[in-house]
């Protein structure tokens, strides 16, 4: 964990049992703690999909321009033109 990260406190992780099952035998055979090995298996997971987690969050910057139609726009997942299409929202 980062020096500048806080330590919340620790959730249980609930799994189906079939994941479950996955995630003891792959700890089990990497010789990792089940916590270690979901810990490791998410940093890769999201380390491959970074491109994806950048443009959700510009996209998330995007629609919260602290207007009120971007306000609308996320509530509801309509497109700014959705809502102009509409009547549109005055500001």
């Amino acid at each position: 964990m980062p020096a500048t990260a806080k330590a919340g406190r620790q959730a249980p992780l609930k799994v189906d049992p079939d994941t479950d099952k996955l995630i003891s035998q792959g700890a089990h055979f990497l010789g990792l703690t089940k916590k270690d090995l979901v810990a490791e298996a998410v940093r890769v997971y999201l380390e491959q999909r970074r491109e994806e987690l950048r443009a959700g969050m510009v996209e998330a910057l995007r629609v919260l321009d602290g207007s009120l139609k971007g306000d609308v726009m996320m509530l509801t997942g309509l497109t700014s033109e959705e809502i102009d299409a509409v009547g549109g929202v005055e500001e």
